[in-house]
C-alpha cells in the first residue's frame, strides 16, 4: 500500500503547507487541519493500518460538510471540493485495498444458508451510484429539447441588413419572422463561403465582421481588409477588393464590418453614375476606401484614387499603434468614424480624434478631439491633434432625425495611470457623446467612469430604442458598459431617465496619482455587476489548484469593484475585458425585450516604477502577462488576464458567461441563463456551462435570440420567451461576431449567417468561413 499511502500523504503535506499559508492571510482554515489528517491517513495506509482507513473517510465526511457549508448544492462549486476526495474514497473502498487493510476477510466458500450482509461492497456501489447519477442528473440539467412542430409560414417579406447592427440605431433586430421557436429545429447549414484569408502572421487575427445585406447581395470585410461581395442566396463570390494593407506592428488583424451608402439620385441609382451605390471600409494601416457597389473598384471621386488618409494631422503614426477596426457610421452624406489607439503604450499615443467625410468626395468635413479645449475647433496650420486623447474605437450610432451620432469614448492614454491628465483630457473619457453631425459639436456627454484607472471604456454600440417610462414611451439610449452598469439615458438631452447614485469608492495610495471619489451607478435596469468576489468563489480543477488560487487571491490587493491599481498585485473585477464589451445589447421593441451576453473575467495587475520596468519602450511578454511601457508616467504596468490556476483554470467560480434577458417596461430580468459551455476546451470534453464569450447576441421577429460569441464553436437560438436553448449548429471555427439575418428578395427565404473565424485571445478554433443557415428545403417557402 506504499503508493497509495505515498500519494495519499504528499497531497497531504501539500494541503498543510498551503492550508499553513492560506491561514496566515486571514483565509479558510479547512485545508491545514485537513492536509495534516491526509499525512497521516497516507502513513497509516501506507504501513497497513485500517486507522487510516477510517480517519480518511472522517476527512471526506469533513470536507463534505465543510463543502455544503460554504457553497451550498451548486454543482459546480461542490465539483473541485469534493470530485478529487471522492475518487480517493472509492479507491479506498476497492476489495483489494480494503483486503489489505483487514477491513474484509479472504475469500471463502459461500454458505447459500446465510443472508448476504450490508458491507462495504454495499456502501461503495451506493456511493458511486450516487456519484453517477449526481453526475447524469447535471447532464441532462438545462438542456432544452424542442419538438419540430408544423412550419409557421411567417411573413415572407424581403427584409434588409443595411447598418452593422441592423440599423443605425444598434437594436441588433431582423424583422424576419419566418423561422421560429416552433420550426428552428429545422435550420440547417445552406451554404458556406471561405474568404482565404486566414492568420499569416505574429500579430493576432480575428473575423469578427457582420455582413451587410442589400438586396440579393452580401457585403463583408475580412480581417486584412479585403472587401468580398457575396450571392445572397448561394454564397458565391460576385466580386473581390483587397486593399493590400500593410499589418506591420498591428495589435490585432481585426475588421468588424463595413458601411453602405447610396446616393438619393435616381438617376445615379439606375447606374448612370459610377459609384451611386458604395461601400465603405476603414483599414488597419489607416486608410478609409470607397469601392463600387456594383463591381468592387475603387470610386474615383472619393479622395485619391478612391481612399482618403485617417492619419493626417496625427504626427507620426508608428504602424499598430492607432488603427481602425469598426466600420464608419452614414447618415446621409457623412460618414463619421474612430479608431483603435493600443492600450497604455504613453501619454505620446496618436491622437483618438474622431472624423466626418464626405460619403461622396473624401472630403473632411469636421473632426472632433476630446482633448482640445474645444474639441471641434479646426486645426491651424502647423498644428496636430491631441496626443493622447480620449479615442472611440468601437462602433457607433445615430439618430437622423435628431442630427445626432453617438459616440462611445476611451479613456485617455495610458489607461491604468492618470496623474499627468488635465481637464480637457479627463471631460469626455469613458463616456457616450451626441455629437450633431452637422459641425461635430458636442449636444450632450455623459461619463460612466470618473478618473478611469481601470481601461473602462465605453466598448459598447449605444442602443437606441423607445422605452416606456412612466406610462410614456421615450426615445432612450441605452447604454451598456464594462463594470456592467446599463445606464438609461434620454438621446435628445443626455440626461438620465432613471436614478443614477454617485457612491464612494476605493482610494488608492499611488505616489502621483489622484482619484476619483465616487462613481456613478445606475439603477435603470435590475443588475448585471458581478457581486464581490470572495475566496470561497475561488475553483480550480482539484482541491490543491483551488487552494493555490486562494492563496493568490488572498495575496492580491481586492477591494471590490474599482480597487485602485497600486505597486501591489491588485485584482481588478470587472476586468478591462469586461462585463460587457463590443457585443452590446440587442433590442426588440415590440416585445419590448432586451437581450444581454455578458462575460466575468478577473485582471491582475501591477504597476511597476518606471526603474524597474523594461527599457525597451515597447510591450514586454512576461510569463502569461504583459509590461506595457506607458511612456511619460513614472510607471509601466503589468496586467494579465484570465485569473487563472496552475492547470490553467479560472479560478473565479463558473458561470463565466451568461445571457440575459431584460423586460424594458419592469426593467427587471425575465430569464438568465449560463451561455456555452467549455466542451472545446475542457480535458476530455467537459461541459461547465457558462464560458468567457465576445461578440453580439441578434433578435428576429420571429421571436428568438441568436448568439455565438462563446468559447465553444456553436450558433444557438434561444426563445425570446423563456430563453430555452432551441437549437444549436456546429460552426467550423469560434463565432466571436455578431450574427445577422435577413430574408432574401428572390427566393423569400429566411437566413441566419455569421462569421466563424476564432478569436485568437480566446484560442477559439481559426478559420476564414462565412455560415449561412436557413429551413430545410421541404420546410422553407418556395
Amino acid at each position: 500500500m506504499w503508493p497509495l499511502g505515498g500519494l495519499l500523504a504528499i497531497i497531504g503535506i501539500l494541503l498543510a503547507w498551503g492550508g499553513a499559508m492560506l491561514a496566515s492571510l486571514g483565509g479558510s482554515l479547512y485545508y491545514l487541519p485537513a492536509g495534516l489528517a491526509c499525512l497521516a491517513a497516507g502513513v497509516l495506509i501506507a504501513r497497513g493500518h485500517k486507522a487510516g482507513f477510517w480517519l480518511y473517510c472522517a476527512v471526506f465526511a469533513a470536507t463534505v460538510i465543510w463543502a455544503l457549508a460554504e457553497v451550498g448544492l451548486h454543482f459546480w462549486l461542490l465539483l473541485p471540493r469534493i470530485a478529487g476526495p471522492l475518487v480517493i474514497l472509492l479507491y479506498l473502498l476497492a476489495p483489494w485495498v480494503r483486503r489489505h487493510l483487514r477491513l474484509i476477510a479472504a475469500p471463502r466458500a459461500v454458505d447459500h444458508n446465510t443472508p448476504p450482509r450490508t458491507g462495504p461492497r454495499t456502501v461503495m456501489a451506493v456511493i458511486a451510484c450516487i456519484a453517477l447519477a449526481w453526475a447524469a442528473g447535471f447532464a441532462m440539467y438545462d438542456r432544452n429539447g424542442a419538438a419540430r412542430a408544423a412550419q409557421a409560414t411567417g411573413d415572407q417579406t424581403a427584409t434588409r441588413w443595411a447598418d452593422y447592427a441592423g440599423n443605425k440605431a444598434g437594436t441588433r433586430f431582423s424583422p424576419a419572422s419566418q423561422i421560429t421557436p416552433a420550426n428552428v429545429a429545422d435550420l440547417e447549414v445552406a451554404w458556406q463561403f471561405r474568404t482565404g484569408d486566414m492568420p499569416n502572421g505574429p500579430a493576432p487575427q480575428m473575423f469578427q465582421a457582420t455582413p451587410l445585406q442589400i438586396g440579393d447581395t452580401l457585403y463583408l470585410c475580412t480581417p486584412h481588409n479585403i472587401v468580398i461581395a457575396l450571392d445572397a442566396d448561394t454564397g458565391k463570390q460576385r466580386w473581390r477588393y483587397d486593399p493590400a494593407v500593410d499589418a506591420t506592428g498591428v495589435y490585432t488583424v481585426a475588421c468588424r464590418g463595413v458601411s453602405y451608402h447610396e446616393s438619393a439620385d435616381a438617376a445615379a441609382r439606375a447606374g448612370e453614375t459610377p459609384c451611386a451605390r458604395r461601400v465603405l471600409v476603414a483599414t488597419i494601416d489607416g486608410r478609409m476606401i470607397a469601392v463600387d457597389a456594383a463591381d468592387g473598384k475603387p470610386c474615383p471621386d472619393f479622395g485619391t484614387g478612391g481612399q482618403v488618409s485617417l492619419r493626417e494631422g496625427l504626427g507620426p503614426v508608428k504602424g499598430g499603434i492607432q488603427f481602425t477596426t469598426s466600420p464608419a457610421t452614414i447618415i446621409g452624406n457623412t460618414a463619421v468614424v474612430g479608431s483603435f489607439v493600443l492600450d497604455n503604450m504613453g501619454t505620446d499615443n496618436p491622437s483618438g480624434v474622431v472624423r466626418a467625410f464626405d460619403v461622396v468626395t473624401g472630403r473632411q468635413i469636421w473632426a472632433w478631439d476630446a482633448g482640445r479645449h474645444d474639441p471641434s475647433a479646426p486645426l491651424q496650420p502647423g498644428e496636430s491633434f491631441t496626443p493622447g486623447s480620449p479615442n472611440a474605437w468601437s462602433l457607433f450610432s445615430a439618430d437622423e432625425a435628431l442630427g445626432l451620432v453617438y459616440i462611445p469614448t476611451g479613456n485617455p492614454s495610458p489607461d491604468h495611470f492618470g496623474g499627468q491628465r488635465n481637464a480637457d483630457m479627463e471631460r469626455y473619457g469613458s463616456s457616450v457623446v451626441a455629437l450633431d453631425v452637422a459641425n461635430g459639436k458636442v449636444r450632450w456627454a455623459f461619463q460612466t467612469v470618473h478618473h478611469d484607472l481601470w481601461d473602462y471604456d465605453v466598448a459598447s454600440q449605444p442602443v437606441l430604442a423607445n422605452v416606456p417610462v412612466k406610462g410614456a414611451l421615450v426615445p432612450a439610449l441605452i447604454q451598456p458598459t464594462k463594470q456592467g452598469e446599463i445606464f438609461l439615458l434620454d438621446r435628445r438631452t443626455g440626461k438620465p431617465l432613471a436614478p443614477v447614485e454617485n457612491v464612494p469608492v476605493p482610494q488608492g495610495d499611488l505616489p502621483g496619482e489622484r482619484y476619483a471619489p465616487t462613481q456613478p451607478v445606475s439603477h435603470a435596469f435590475a443588475s448585471l455587476v458581478p457581486p464581490v468576489m470572495r475566496e470561497s468563489d475561488m475553483w480550480g480543477a482539484t482541491p490543491l489548484d483551488q487552494m493555490w488560487c486562494r492563496i493568490a487571491f488572498r495575496k492580491m490587493r481586492y477591494e471590490g469593484r474599482y480597487t485602485p491599481p497600486s505597486l501591489d498585485e491588485s485584482l481588478i473585477f470587472p476586468g478591462n475585458n469586461g462585463i460587457m464589451n463590443w457585443g452590446s445589447a440587442a433590442v426588440d421593441e415590440a416585445r419590448g425585450v432586451m437581450v444581454v451576453p455578458t462575460s466575468y473575467m478577473p485582471l491582475k495587475l501591477r504597476m511597476i516604477l518606471r526603474k524597474d520596468a523594461p527599457q525597451t519602450g515597447d510591450i514586454a511578454i512576461e510569463g502569461n502577462g504583459a509590461v506595457s511601457p506607458m511612456r511619460g508616467t513614472p510607471y509601466a504596468v503589468r496586467t494579465e488576464r484570465p485569473f487563472v490556476s496552475p492547470l490553467g483554470i479560472p479560478c473565479n467560480a463558473p458561470p463565466w458567461g451568461r445571457l440575459t434577458a431584460i423586460d424594458l417596461k419592469t426593467r427587471q430580468i425575465l430569464w438568465q441563463r449560463p451561455l456555452g459551455t467549455t466542451a472545446d476546451h475542457a480535458p476530455l470534453g467537459i461541459a461547465v456551462p457558462g464560458v468567457f464569450n465576445q461578440g453580439g447576441a441578434m433578435v428576429t421577429g420571429g421571436g428568438l435570440a441568436f448568439i455565438g460569441a462563446t468559447m465553444d464553436n456553436y450558433l444557438r437560438a434561444f426563445d425570446l420567451k423563456n430563453g430555452k436553448e432551441l437549437w444549436k449548429g456546429r460552426l467550423p471555427a469560434g463565432g466571436q461576431a455578431l450574427p445577422m439575418s435577413y430574408v432574401s428578395p428572390r427566393t423569400g427565404r429566411q437566413y441566419v449567417v455569421i462569421a466563424a473565424g476564432g478569436h485568437a485571445f480566446m484560442k477559439t478554433t481559426p478559420g476564414d468561413y462565412v455560415v449561412a443557415y436557413s429551413l430545410k428545403g421541404d420546410r422553407a417557402p418556395h
